[in-house]
């Protein structure tokens, strides 16, 4: 593929791994120049060498995505080595579990900020060019987390049901503006944050890594681990469909 046919560019946060790793893969061989954002310089660095890119483009850029300065100049510099922003995907995310009491304030706050707030300030860091040239996408990395509710989890889910909640608000209000905006909702993920999960249920149960998967999956009638191409695959089916917005997938 020549740079002239390309999509433009794409930025995705979480992108040094898991979902966000898959999705920029999916991005770049669907011909997307891709920006991947995160905290860590070192680890997006090393990811964007490791992406199969062809004859697209891949910059890292480092940034907290709660950190409206720091995400204004990350956006700034994608734009200044890419072009103008296309398509966000918000993939970056934090899941802990704690019980309700004692009360865990700063872990709320810190889910809120990473899988909320993160999501607002990036789409709307990139959404002047967007609206500016009537052409954009937003997809958003939720899960069925933001759909129903699960124990132990509650900042989580609380943080997914709004980022559902965000997807269809902002949706409706970009709908005239040719901006779709849509969520995937993947159940339990084959990546790092399941198995730090899982190796709490055996560290704290006793039980066996395939007891603890078991009971990860059973607490939303899963049969398996979702792997992360198969989210990316539903984010390049979102973004492949300019007349559907304001939509969840489930997975």
């Amino acid at each position: 593929m020549s740079r002239t046919t390309t999509n433009g560019c794409a930025l995705v946060t979480g992108g040094a791994g898991g979902v966000g790793q898959a999705v920029a893969k999916r991005l770049l061989e669907a011909g997307y120049d891709v920006a991947i954002a995160g905290r860590d310089r070192t680890a997006l660095e090393r990811a964007a060498h490791d992406l199969p890119r062809g004859d697209r483009r891949v910059v890292a850029v480092a940034f907290d995505v709660a950190d409206r300065a720091a995400v204004e100049a990350g956006v700034r510099e994608a734009r200044s080595s890419l072009g103008p922003v296309r398509v966000v995907v918000n993939a970056a995310g934090i899941a802990a579990s704690a019980p309700l009491l004692p009360p865990d304030d700063a872990l709320f706050d810190r889910t809120m900020a990473t899988n909320v707030r993160g999501a607002w300030v990036v789409t709307t860091a990139c959404l002047p060019d967007m609206v500016q040239d009537r052409r954009g996408a937003v997809v958003n990395v939720a899960s069925t987390a933001g759909l129903r509710a699960f124990r132990y989890v509650a900042a989580y889910v609380a943080s997914k049901h709004a980022l559902v909640g965000l997807t269809r608000a902002m949706a409706e209000d970009l709908r005239s503006k040719q901006i779709t905006v849509n969520a995937v909702c993947p159940g339990f993920l084959d990546t790092p944050m399941t198995e730090r999960t899982v190796a709490k249920i055996m560290a704290t149960t006793g039980r066996t890594r395939e007891q603890a998967v078991a009971d990860v999956l059973a607490t939303d009638n899963q049969a398996r681990l979702i792997h992360p191409d198969e989210v990316a695959e539903a984010v390049l089916d979102l973004l492949g469909d300019p007349t559907v917005t304001g939509t969840t997938v489930e997975l």
